[in-house]
């Protein structure tokens, strides 16, 4: 298996051209084949050792399915498969066959194909709730295209409305034996990461590279290539991976320009191997960054 980032990859066959097929969609829904991913609030249904998650049949998921808020997913495993949302007021259900979990958790033990479907379906279910009216002229939303986006129900307005995915960049700015990385005050004591950010309209995301690089650290950049890219449904970035290397000759000058980050430093790989300082979690593309390039020399 192709060595994926957590929560990518193309697991899911989502078959577009059967979103609008209502008949297609009523004919799954009545299938016993079909899967159904529970999603209560924002947690996921997980049970066993090691741990997978729980797909439901029709039967089992039936006082939660409302055929009018369809959220297909599309083909997994060659069956299809539906998210349904649970309230998080009620308490949650299913204790027999495991127990709701966060996805931050899950992306560390799920196998990658089931990680990549917990991620699609928590996505749009969240994004469904968020988007129960028209952000154009108020009205309310319901759900079209087998969940996949939304419809405002003014006639005037008629606005569909799709999920939205924020690109950020997050970079590994290298500098010979030395890499950059940052440390915001939020996190946990000694934890640095690799320098992150939004890309903002009309900005390349090479472009943003260099901007956030130096907006944070006061590091001028010199050449840019992209690495992977990772979904980081917390709640909807698209994280685009790259390596930089430093422009040497102000390098040391760090100055933290924006004040986003309390505090920048280079560190050698011997240092990062030491245990100081905390590395980011291993799910996140900014932990495949750093430990691809602590073993850079060893190859």
């Amino acid at each position: 298996m192709e060595n994926y980032n957590v929560f990518a990859g193309a697991f899911v066959d989502r078959s577009g051209e059967r979103r609008k097929d209502a008949a297609w969609l009523n004919a799954a829904l009545q299938n016993t084949d079909t899967r159904f991913v529970p999603v209560w609030g924002d947690r996921c249904l997980v049970g066993g050792d090691p741990l997978h998650a729980v797909l439901l049949h029709r039967r089992q998921i039936e006082n939660f399915v409302d055929e009018h808020n369809l959220i297909f997913l599309g083909l997994f495993r060659g069956e299809a498969a539906f998210a349904v949302p649970i309230d998080a007021e009620v308490d949650p259900p299913y204790a027999e066959l495991g127990e709701f979990q966060d996805l931050r958790y899950l992306g560390e033990v799920l196998p990658p194909d089931e990680a990549n479907l917990a991620a699609h379906a928590r996505a749009l279910v969240l994004w469904h709730a968020s988007q129960l009216f028209c952000g154009v002229c108020g009205s309310s939303a319901r759900p079209v295209t087998g969940g996949n986006s939304r419809i405002c129900l003014n006639s005037d307005c008629a606005r569909e409305i799709f999920p939205r995915v924020d690109p950020a960049i997050i970079v590994l700015v290298a500098n010979g034996d030395r890499c950059l990385l940052g440390r915001s005050a939020k996190w946990p004591d000694s934890l640095y990461s690799t320098i992150a950010g939004f890309v903002e309209p009309g900005e390349s995301p090479e472009d943003a590279v260099r901007r956030e690089v130096y907006e944070e650290t006061n590091v001028k950049v010199a050449s840019v290539s992209y690495h992977s890219s990772q979904p980081w449904p917390f709640p909807s970035s698209l994280m685009l991976g790259f390596f930089a290397a430093a422009d040497t000759e102000h390098a040391d000058d760090i100055v933290l320009n924006d004040g986003e980050l309390e505090d920048a430093q280079w560190f050698t790989r011997k240092q990062l191997r030491s245990g100081f300082p905390k590395l980011p979690f291993r799910i996140s593309i900014a932990r495949r960054l750093v430990d691809e390039w602590i073993d850079l020399d060893s190859k």
